[in-house]
């Protein structure tokens, strides 16, 4: 004969009945998330860019290549197109020794919501969070306050971005833990979609 604890029997039923509800609230926060996510998708266009910034900085002196390939990494990171060009000009000596101070030329397509969305050349594009602080992306670091200050113009007037906080405070000849910090989002093209 099988015997039945009837005392346990609410609490079994409340279990089962709190494991439903559990997959309907994950059932209906995956649909909620996938409208927002088709929501959040819009048609950009490339919008060319060509700019000269200069680079002063007291703390942190880059060689015109690792310059270059800094600014570079950090505008792939906004979401400028994987075509663009970045040089540096002006460090001292035939070796590219280290410098304080340069020209950097940067020649880059950043993408744009499109104007008008039926034409052949737009990017399905949507909204990603932005992040460049001295511990992220694993590339930047505290040495770059003054790169980020310098760059300020160029990020905030060449990129769409939206509920940006663009806060920097760098000190001559010292490094500091949160010296800067860019946070928003940032409109970048979707990967493309692989058929096959």
């Amino acid at each position: 004969m099988q015997h039945v604890n009837r005392s346990s029997l609410p609490v079994c039923a409340a279990v089962t009945l709190l494991g439903l509800s559990s997959r309907a609230h994950v059932g209906i926060a995956a649909t909620a998330s996938t409208v927002t996510a088709a929501a959040d998708v819009v048609s950009g266009e490339w919008q060319h860019r060509k700019l000269t910034f200069s680079y002063v900085g007291f703390t942190t002196a880059y060689t015109c290549d690792g310059l270059e390939d800094h600014v570079r990494q950090i505008l792939l990171n906004i979401g400028a197109r994987k075509d663009l060009k970045v040089t540096a000009n002006g460090c001292p000596g035939p070796f590219n020794s280290p410098s304080h101070s340069a020209f950097v030329n940067v020649d880059f397509y950043a993408l744009a919501p499109a104007v008008d969305a039926s034409g052949s050349e737009m990017v399905k594009a949507h909204w990603t969070p932005l992040e460049l602080t001295p511990q992220r992306p694993n590339f930047m670091g505290g040495g770059d306050c003054e790169l980020i200050q310098g760059m300020k113009d160029l990020i905030t007037q060449n990129f769409t971005l939206r509920s940006v906080e663009y806060r920097t405070s760098c000190f001559p000849h010292e490094v500091t833990l949160n010296g800067f910090s860019v946070k928003g989002q940032a409109l970048r093209a979707l990967p493309p979609v692989v058929t096959g």
